[in-house]
């Protein structure tokens, strides 16, 4: 077993998370092609296999546990982060990656040709141009934008009821100053993800 392998096992462990046969080996095939296609479309700065397991993988799935609902929308996905480690992790969720950059969406489609991802697709579009059909239980963001601009580009996705999820460092305090009133915050929950030692806070909002 390999030392990322090995790493990866006793995160899931450590965070409690059970996973579906086959999970760590896809795991570690999508980080294999964001290596691939880094070299070309430069998707993120980190390089390393190692780095990538704790700051984009584990990252994304530290929030497995407080997603309330399972129709996700993932706006400014990027490289497919959170949305592809939380489709791989939870194959009864629908995952809808929305992503504007071409170069970016191309490779999330790749992503979910290799991976055989059938609960993802992907929307190359700006997420103020999408018009959902029925809208969705969570829409999360992960390096998007500030919590009162994506609040008000990305708050016509959620179906009744639905709940914003953005993911943050710190805690926001300005961020969540800046809130509209028309937007109630539910939670904010600091979050622990193992290997990574940097802080994490994720805030779940819904229309007021």
């Amino acid at each position: 077993m390999s030392a990322v392998l090995r790493q990866l096992d006793a995160a899931l462990s450590g965070l409690g998370l059970g996973v579906p046969d086959g999970f760590q080996e896809r795991v570690l095939a999508y980080i294999d092609l964001i290596a691939k296609w880094n070299r070309v479309y430069n998707l993120t700065a980190i390089r390393e296999t190692d780095k990538a397991l704790t700051h984009h993988v584990l990252d994304s799935l530290a929030v497995l546990p407080h997603i309330p609902g399972d129709r996700i929308a993932d706006v400014g996905s990027g490289a497919g982060l959170p949305g592809i480690p939380l489709a791989l992790a939870r194959p009864s969720w629908q995952v809808t990656l929305i992503e504007s950059s071409h170069k970016k969406s191309s490779f999330l489609r790749q992503v979910i040709a290799d991976l055989e991802l059938s609960n993802a697709t992907v929307l190359g579009a700006r997420v103020e141009a999408v018009q959902p059909g029925g809208g969705f239980d969570v829409v999360i963001s992960r390096a998007f934008a500030d919590l009162p601009e994506f609040a008000k580009l990305a708050g016509h996705l959620l179906a009744p009821g639905g709940v914003l999820v953005a993911m943050k460092g710190l805690y926001p305090d300005e961020e969540l100053a800046l809130l509209p009133v028309s937007w109630r915050v539910d939670n904010v929950i600091a979050l622990q993800v193992p290997g990574l030692a940097a802080s994490r806070h994720l805030v779940v909002a819904r229309a007021a």
